[in-house]
C-alpha cells in the first residue's frame, strides 16, 4: 500500500484504542465490558481483510444480504419451530431488510396477504399464526409488511371493523393498552395500538364494550400520553411500564407513540423531560466501539443501530422545534460516524446477513434493525406540517402528524454511494411514501 492510500485508510483514534479511562473496580459486566471493545477493535481499526470503501469503512455487503434475508422467506430449519408464533416478525424483518437494500418487495405481496387470511383472527386484530390469540405485536408486524409489499387490492384484506372493537378492548382504564387479552400492559402496546389506529384510519372513538369507556366520552388517546408520561425514569430513558427500568426499545415505542399523537416539539417536550432523555440517550453510545447498548451497564448490540438510533430523529426534531429545514450546520446530537463504523465494520457477516457483535451469528432481526440505524445515521428527518393540507384526503379521522416527515441525506459519515440505504420513515420504519399511500387508501373509504 503506498503513502497515499495509507493516508485514506487512516481509522481516527477514537476507533483504535481501549478507553483512556477504565475503572479498576472489576466486576461481571466490566469484564464483558473490555471482551467486547477487545472483540470489536480489530474490526474497527481495519485489521481484518475487508473489502473498504475510500472512507478505510467496509463496503456493504449488499448482495450477501440479500440473499441471506431471501433466505428467511424460504423453508426454514426445524430449529426455528420455536419461533411459530412469530412467523409475522420474521416475514417483516426479511421484507423491511430487503426494502433498505433496494430490493424490489412486490413479489412478496402473495404471500404476506395469504398470512393476513390465515392469522387474522374472527374478532379482530392477527395471530401469529393460524389458530393463535391476536397480538398487537404480531399485528404490527404484518400490517408494516403488508404497507411495504401491498397495493390497495392488498390492503383489503385487513378487517378494519373487528380491528377496531378488538383494540378497544386492548384500551385500559389508565390509559395504556394490553398486548392481548389478559397480556402485559407496556410501551409496545402503546405504540402499536396507535400505529394501527393511525395506519388504518380508525375511528378514535371507543367502541361500546370496550373496559376503559366509563363516563362515556373517553377515546383511544385519553390518558395514553400521561401514561407514557408515567414511564420515563429517573435515568431520563423509558421503561416497559410505570416503575420499571429504562430500555432502548421501550424508549423507542415510547416515542414513536407521541410522534403519532402529534408533533415531536409539542408532544416530547409537553409529556417527557426532554433534557433526562438526550442525557440518557447519550450515555448509551460507546467509545470505542461506535454502536449502541439498550441500558445501563448493558453490551453494544447491533439491533439497538434502530432501538436508539431510531430515537434520535424523533428527539432532534423535538430539540429543533417547528419551522426547521433540518441541522442547517448545527451539529448532530449523536454520533453519525461512530455508529456508521460499528454496522460496517463489526455487524456484518462475512457470508451475508448482519449480528449483534463479531461473536454473535447474524440474523433477521439483527439485519433489519441494523440496517435499519445505519439509515437512521444517513437521513436527517424532518417534520414539516406543509405536508399534508388540509384539503388532503389522509386527514380522516386523525392522528395525521406520523404523515408529516421527510428526509435529507446527512453526507458527513463514512459512506461511498454504494454503502447507503433507503431511507425508512422515522416511526413507521416502512419505506418513505408508503405509510401515505396506505393511509390515503383507507381515508378515502370512510366508514368500515
Amino acid at each position: 500500500m503506498d503513502e497515499a492510500q495509507s493516508l485514506m485508510f487512516e481509522v481516527p483514534w477514537l476507533f483504535k484504542r481501549m478507553p483512556d479511562i477504565v475503572d479498576d473496580l472489576k466486576t461481571e459486566s466490566s469484564v464483558m465490558q473490555a471482551a467486547t471493545t477487545r472483540e470489536c477493535l480489530p474490526y474497527l481499526s481495519g485489521q481484518k481483510n475487508f473489502e473498504r470503501n475510500s472512507y478505510g469503512v467496509p463496503k456493504l455487503r449488499r448482495e450477501g444480504h440479500v440473499e441471506f434475508l431471501q433466505s428467511w422467506l424460504g423453508d426454514l430449519e426445524p430449529d426455528f419451530v420455536s419461533l411459530d408464533a412469530g412467523r409475522p416478525w420474521i416475514v417483516y424483518w426479511s421484507i423491511s431488510g430487503l426494502g433498505m437494500l433496494g430490493y424490489d418487495m412486490k413479489q412478496f405481496k402473495d404471500g404476506v396477504v395469504a398470512n393476513v387470511e390465515q392469522c387474522q383472527h374472527p374478532e379482530g386484530g392477527i395471530a401469529g399464526g393460524f389458530g393463535h390469540a391476536a397480538h398487537l405485536a404480531t399485528t404490527y408486524a404484518t400490517l408494516l409488511s403488508l404497507v411495504s409489499v401491498g397495493d390497495e387490492s392488498a390492503l383489503d384484506c385487513v378487517n378494519r371493523k373487528t380491528m377496531w372493537q378488538w383494540l378497544g378492548k386492548m384500551k385500559q382504564l389508565d390509559g395504556g393498552f394490553t398486548m392481548c387479552h389478559g397480556g402485559e400492559e407496556d410501551a409496545r402496546g402503546a405504540f402499536c395500538a396507535v400505529i394501527i389506529l393511525s395506519l388504518l384510519n380508525l375511528p378514535l372513538e371507543l367502541p361500546s364494550d370496550s373496559p376503559a369507556r366509563v363516563k362515556g366520552d373517553e377515546t383511544f388517546l385519553t390518558g395514553l400520553p400521561e401514561w407514557i408520561s408515567r414511564c420515563q425514569t429517573y435515568e431520563g430513558g423509558i421503561s416497559a411500564s410505570p416503575g420499571t427500568e429504562a430500555h432502548g426499545a421501550y424508549t423507542f415505542c415510547a416515542l414513536g407513540a407521541l410522534c403519532v399523537m402529534g408533533a415531536p416539539y409539542e408532544m416530547i417536550n409537553r409529556y417527557l423531560d426532554l433534557d433526562a432523555l438526550v442525557s440518557w440517550l447519550t450515555s448509551r453510545q460507546y467509545a470505542p466501539e461506535g454502536g449502541l447498548a439498550g441500558r445501563a451497564n448493558k453490551l453494544v448490540d447491533g439491533c439497538y443501530s434502530h432501538w436508539i438510533g431510531g430515537c434520535w430523529a424523533l428527539v432532534e426534531a423535538a430539540v429543533r422545534g417547528p419551522d426547521s429545514d433540518g441541522l442547517l450546520g448545527q451539529p448532530s446530537l449523536w454520533h453519525r460516524e461512530g455508529l456508521t463504523r460499528y454496522i460496517l465494520c463489526c455487524a456484518q457477516a462475512d457470508k451475508g446477513g448482519l449480528r449483534d457483535k463479531p461473536s454473535k451469528h447474524p440474523d433477521g432481526y439483527h439485519s433489519c434493525y441494523n440496517l435499519a440505524g445505519l439509515s437512521a445515521a444517513q437521513n436527517v428527518y424532518i417534520f414539516d406540517r406543509s405536508l399534508i393540507g388540509t384539503d388532503d384526503p389522509i386527514q380522516g379521522n386523525g392522528l395525521t402528524a406520523p404523515f408529516k416527515w421527510t428526509n435529507q441525506p446527512f453526507i458527513d459519515v463514512p459512506c461511498e454511494e454504494g454503502d447507503r440505504v433507503s431511507p425508512y420513515h422515522p416511526v413507521f420504519v416502512v419505506p418513505l411514501g408508503k405509510a401515505e399511500a396506505a393511509r390515503r387508501y383507507f381515508a378515502s373509504k370512510g366508514g368500515f
